[in-house]
């Protein structure tokens, strides 16, 4: 199992990031994939979820409304759009499957 995740970096309060996973390593298809965050001194903890096919999402509280979450089966690929940014996204993005393996992570700094 891979994961990449890319499309992280600085961004104004109330600005946008597409956030990019590119899987391999499984059958891509078959999974549910979420992304997760973790901001300094904080727990890792879920920010939103898709099922296998793409026809079912979920959201944390803190970021329903402002970020969309989606797939590309064909691409072997999860996104993550993110709209109105706020400083408390401040975080390491990841996305997984439920696999032990974890990327590297994609930094998001929301900040004026």
């Amino acid at each position: 199992v891979q994961l990449v995740e890319s499309g992280g970096g600085l961004v104004q309060p109330g600005g946008s990031l597409r956030l990019s996973c590119a899987a391999s390593g499984f059958t891509f298809s078959s999974y549910g994939m979420s992304w997760y965050r973790q901001a300094p001194g904080k727990e890792r903890e879920w920010v939103a979820g898709i099922t296998s096919a793409g026809g079912r999402t979920n959201y944390a509280d803190s970021v329903k409304g402002r970020f969309t979450i989606s797939r590309d089966n064909a691409k072997n690929t999860v996104y993550l759009q993110m709209n109105s940014l706020k400083p408390e996204d401040t975080a390491v993005y990841y996305c997984n499957g439920g696999f032990q393996a974890w990327g590297q992570g994609t930094q998001v700094t929301v900040s004026s």
